[in-house]
């Protein structure tokens, strides 16, 4: 099985540095454009099916990768992305931080640290739906030797890629948030799973909203 991950294109809020969480934002021009390139550069590889997160950014993505491909499309509500809860909206940069909680930057900063609050997921939670998610999809034995693509978001990204190193929370970021549109390629052969590459782009370097926390 290959299993192609894509985080969705841009979206307005990435470009006002907003969390965003489970708020239904949708694609800006520029995310639209990412996503397009993105599905050019690899409209050789014949994906079987696509799994998308419900939230309209990922799944226009998805649609754009889709192209006229004859495939089926699946909304799969537990590679949402993680909830904010009473913080979506509000400004997470340096610049125009607004969130009330001073330790909700552990988030990103020190995830072993972090305390979910007002609403907010935790990322064990996170890490155990997307994880279970993946799981149930590399147990389908239809699916073997297809090609599956998600369509997801920068925290659920890596609660699915957690399956490496689970329940160690101070690994959760790895190498930071992966950009909008970047792809990232699993492989499992033989029950053994492997990282091929990660938060790969397929458009100009200049382009897009660099992410609000990487390494």
């Amino acid at each position: 099985m290959e299993i192609y991950l894509i985080r969705h294109g841009e979206t307005e809020w990435n470009t006002l540095r907003k969390l965003q969480g489970r708020s239904d934002t949708e694609l800006n021009e520029v995310g639209i454009q990412l996503a397009q390139m993105t599905s050019k550069a690899l409209e050789d590889i014949p994906f079987d099916v696509i799994y998308t997160s419900p939230l309209k950014r990922a799944k226009k993505t998805a649609e754009i990768m889709k192209g006229d491909r004859d495939i089926p499309l699946i909304e799969e509500e537990r590679i949402q992305e993680v909830c904010f809860g009473a913080y979506e909206g509000l400004g997470c940069t340096k610049e125009n931080y607004e969130i009330p909680d001073p330790e909700f930057e552990y988030f990103f900063q020190a995830p072993e640290k972090y305390v979910a609050k007002n609403g907010c997921e935790s990322i064990e939670q996170l890490c155990e739906r997307t994880t279970s998610f993946l799981k149930e999809l590399l147990n389908r034995k239809e699916l073997q030797d297809k090609k599956v693509l998600i369509a997801t978001h920068g925290a659920a990204m890596k609660g699915l890629l957690s399956i490496f190193h689970e329940g160690e929370k101070e690994n959760f970021w790895g190498c930071g948030v992966h950009k909008n549109c970047a792809v990232t390629k699993l492989t499992y052969k033989h029950g053994k799973l492997e990282l091929e590459y990660e938060n790969r782009i397929f458009y100009p370097e200049h382009l897009g909203t660099k992410p609000r926390f990487a390494k």
